[in-house]
């Protein structure tokens, strides 16, 4: 580029700085220039053609006004979908609330996660050697606080937030044993009560993509609340 070229560019860009700065500072410029706003033209934004400074004017409205929509819609959806969950945990704890046992609690609690959130691969996991008031069951478990298998989750149980995606394969087989490898995605949930962790939530679906980190677990953590209540359990050595 010649120093004429640098010179000429300098020139123009400093035309236009001072142009885009006079009809900013005079808002009423084509109001007292409406002819020549009729004759402005601009590119196309679709094209090679060019179209007036008030169609391109309107042109952009629509487009802002098509994302506006298209965000009200998402939002609806959300909006939508966060009350149809909202009203599937009414009924989870409507149904814990009449459980008169421990045992009664695991029968709802196992019956509404099938019936009311599909969740046809789950169980509970407590942190106890002996649950007395439960019998033996394959929806709840018992293991020792120590046991070797828990070692892989103790970064969930220090976080106490539900955590959702997948899972190592010794972890889907310590959870879900014989129907580990129909799992493709897991929402797995701490339980906890005032004395720290009691056990977890295990939730798996075939589907790889039903669980993914990126969902929201307000409602997982408010289910983890209700059962860990529910269950009140008491350790025996």
């Amino acid at each position: 580029m010649t120093t004429r070229e640098a010179r000429g560019l300098a020139t123009k860009e400093n035309e236009e700085d001072a142009i885009a700065a006079y009809l900013q500072h005079n808002p009423d410029f084509f109001e007292r220039h409406q002819a020549l706003l009729t004759r402005l033209r601009v590119p196309h934004a679709r094209g090679a053609s060019t179209i007036s400074l008030v169609e391109r004017q309107i042109e952009v409205l629509r487009e802002k006004h098509a994302a506006l929509e298209s965000k009200l819609a998402e939002l609806v959806a959300v909006a939508r979908a966060n009350d149809a969950i909202a009203d599937k945990l009414h009924r989870f704890t409507r149904k814990l609330l009449r459980a008169r046992s421990p045992g009664q609690a695991v029968t709802l609690i196992e019956a509404s996660l099938r019936e009311d959130f599909d969740a046809f691969h789950g169980g509970v996991l407590l942190l106890i050697g002996e649950y007395p008031d439960l019998a033996p069951q394959r929806f709840v478990r018992c293991i020792a606080p120590d046991d070797a298998g828990l070692k892989s989750f103790e970064t969930l149980f220090a976080s106490g937030k539900p955590r959702c995606g997948q899972v190592r394969d010794s972890q889907r087989e310590f959870l879900f044993g014989q129907d580990a490898n129909d799992i493709g995605s897991v929402a797995l949930v701490p339980l906890a009560d005032r004395s720290g962790p009691i056990g977890v939530l295990a939730l798996g679906s075939t589907d790889r993509d039903r669980f993914h980190p990126g969902m929201s677990t307000e409602f997982l953590a408010r289910m983890a609340d209700l059962i860990a209540d529910s269950l009140g359990t008491s350790p025996v050595a």
